[in-house]
């Protein structure tokens, strides 16, 4: 049975530059492949404040409150997404209303909820979803461009109706299409 070095296990942690961790993250950051031991570590982590529990099976190494919510809400997909549609729209002005929760795309369809932040996640096809034409990538987090961002809109509903459409370069959102193929 291998001996668990847990300062190594913190260093590797503190070292890796993430801030959020899903158990089989940690498994594999660890080396540990017993599920028991594995546990035991991570409640022991949980005791000593090294670890903070956001749900069971995700973790982060800093408090919620330090984390930005939404790369909080993307890694908590645990699979590939980009902030877009109404989150992009209503930052850039071009809808109105508030928008009470932050919106994702991906390959699923779902809602939750984390602390107090609500989260929607849109379910897009993978042919389309996968097609990085007008997302930003930045250092943890993935975005739409405003024009992919209303591309993304009508492709979930076609008869949506922008508040600030003269601010749309529509020519660029046909463009977007294209590229994707919706």
């Amino acid at each position: 049975m291998r001996k668990i070095d847990r300062n190594k296990n913190i260093q590797l942690l503190l070292q890796d530059g993430r801030e959020l961790y899903h158990t089989q993250d940690l498994m594999v950051l660890w080396s540990i492949n017993n599920s028991s031991t594995l546990y035991t570590t991570i409640s022991r982590y949980l005791k000593r404040g090294i670890l903070h529990s956001i749900y069971k099976g995700f973790y982060s190494t800093k408090p919620l409150k330090d984390i930005d919510c939404v790369y909080l809400g993307m890694t908590s997909v645990h699979r590939y997404n980009y902030l877009s549609t109404e989150s992009i729209l209503a930052r850039e002005g071009l809808i109105a209303q508030d928008v009470k929760y932050i919106t994702l795309v991906s390959n699923i369809s779902k809602r939750f909820k984390i602390k107090n932040q609500s989260f929607l996640v849109r379910k897009m096809k993978e042919e389309y979803l996968l097609n990085r034409a007008g997302i930003i990538w930045n250092k943890k987090n993935r975005e739409a461009t405003l024009e992919r961002a209303v591309a993304d809109m009508l492709y979930f509903n076609s008869n949506y109706n922008f508040d600030g459409e003269r601010i749309i370069n529509w020519k660029k959102v046909k463009e977007i299409q294209k590229a994707i193929g919706y």
